[in-house]
């Protein structure tokens, strides 16, 4: 699945990394080479794509997930749960 990631500046998101989840449905490096910096941030899930791929079909042709990092020594593991019509997300360890 395909997967953007932005960080706000003021009043606009600016794109820093991004990339397609792997066998295991992780990014590793989702902002590439760039360190983590405290800010506030916005991972998108081009789950409409992912699904018709796979002839399926969903709700929600992209999720949209918003954190923010307070403390950016410490790993941030952002998962996204997809149904059908659903989703849930947590911070993960």
């Amino acid at each position: 699945m395909q997967v953007r990631c932005e960080r706000r500046d003021g009043d606009h998101w600016k794109e820093v990394g991004g990339g397609a989840t792997d066998a295991d449905g992780r990014i590793k490096t989702v902002l590439g080479s760039a360190p983590l910096s405290v800010g506030i941030f916005r991972l998108t899930f081009n789950t409409g794509t992912w699904r018709a791929a796979r002839g399926t079909k969903g709700f929600f042709p992209s999720v949209s997930i918003e954190f923010e990092v307070t403390d950016a020594s410490r790993h941030h593991h952002v998962p996204l749960l997809l149904s059908p019509f659903g989703y849930s997300t947590y911070r993960g360890s």
